[in-house]
């Protein structure tokens, strides 16, 4: 096996896989990723299983120096940084997987979140309820901290790379419902641009823009269940939009969910940043949902060895933001 000493852990740096799927009955949030599909990404890149856990950088990313290698390393995001072997520093890129040997430290800046780093094998950490995802509140899984010891598998071959996976653009697409809000309220959701606020965090975005009003029952409902993407309106008629680490149940009026197909891209907002939203209904979505499956395995077909690609004509080609965005 593998081994890796955590030098600095950046900030906003936590282990996440998929989630903790099945146990949102007794009140545990999924958490996992912010945004899956970078995060599986990361572990094409790095010779994992998809579903392996990773790290997910939200704020500064880690340094990290190799123990004991080889390991592979694959990251997805907007990263860049050095590698230091033998006495010598070379500049490194995003979106690759390198080969790393003992002795190695690797030093990385995130220019925008989320930036995913995976490793060979997937990353090993201890299982709680199923998962190795984080979900600081409850303490479950483990936070990254300076001089931690993590483990992957062995890997050898040459370093390979791929297009970056694109996130789309364009309004966030909802399910209205289930509560009932007066028509012009819809209609206000839909026209307005929505400002992400500061205090906005794995739960949830918090948004600002024009006051909501609310249907006959008012602003707050018996609580219902709730689920990432799932659009609140609380009594001061500003929305949150749940994310991965959002509670189980609420007592909001709920005016709809954002659908699956565009649960990631709720990872590449930043505070201060406007997003809006439009409807479609269940056929759109899981229109939506098929086609983010073929995009993201098309995306797997371009993985290459680095050397045995033009990765300037590669990366000028932009190959797969028309499938995601449906154009």
């Amino acid at each position: 096996m593998a081994r890796l000493i955590v030098e600095h852990p950046g900030l906003g740096v936590s282990i996440q896989d998929r989630g903790r799927p099945g146990w949102r009955k007794l009140g545990v949030p999924l958490s996992g990723a912010l945004d899956q599909g970078w995060r599986a990404a990361a572990n094409v890149l790095a010779g994992a299983p998809e579903e392996a856990a990773a790290l997910e950088c939200l704020l500064a990313a880690p340094i990290l120096r190799f123990e004991q290698g080889p390991a592979r390393v694959g990251l997805a995001g907007a990263f860049s940084g050095t590698l230091v072997r033998d006495g010598e520093t070379r500049a490194i890129e995003s979106w690759r997987g390198l080969l790393l040997q003992t002795g190695d430290r690797l030093a990385l800046k995130l220019f925008r979140a989320p930036g995913y780093i995976a490793f060979s094998g997937g990353l090993d950490a201890p299982l709680a309820l199923g998962a190795r995802a984080t979900y600081a509140r409850a303490g479950l899984g483990r936070a990254v901290s300076r001089g931690d010891a993590l483990v992957c598998a062995d890997a050898e071959g040459e370093d390979r790379a791929a297009p970056p996976l694109a996130v789309g653009a364009g309004p966030l697409r909802f399910i209205p419902g289930p509560e009932a809000f007066p028509p012009e309220t819809l209609e206000t959701f839909v026209a307005a641009r929505w400002t992400v606020r500061p205090e906005s965090d794995r739960m949830g975005l918090r948004l600002s823009g024009p006051r909501l009003a609310h249907g006959p029952e008012g602003a707050n409902i018996v609580s219902a269940g709730v689920a990432p993407g799932v659009i609140q309106v609380p009594g001061d008629g500003q929305p949150i939009v749940l994310r991965a680490d959002g509670q189980t149940s609420g007592g909001y009026a709920r005016l709809g969910c954002v659908i699956s197909a565009d649960l990631d891209r709720l990872a590449h907002v930043s505070p201060g940043e406007d997003v809006c939203f439009a409807p479609v209904d269940l056929a759109e979505a899981a229109r939506a949902r098929n086609l983010r499956r073929e995009t993201f395995a098309a995306w797997r077909q371009m993985l290459r060895p680095v050397g045995g690609l033009d990765e300037e004509k590669l990366w000028s080609e932009n190959l797969i933001t028309g499938a995601i965005l449906g154009e």
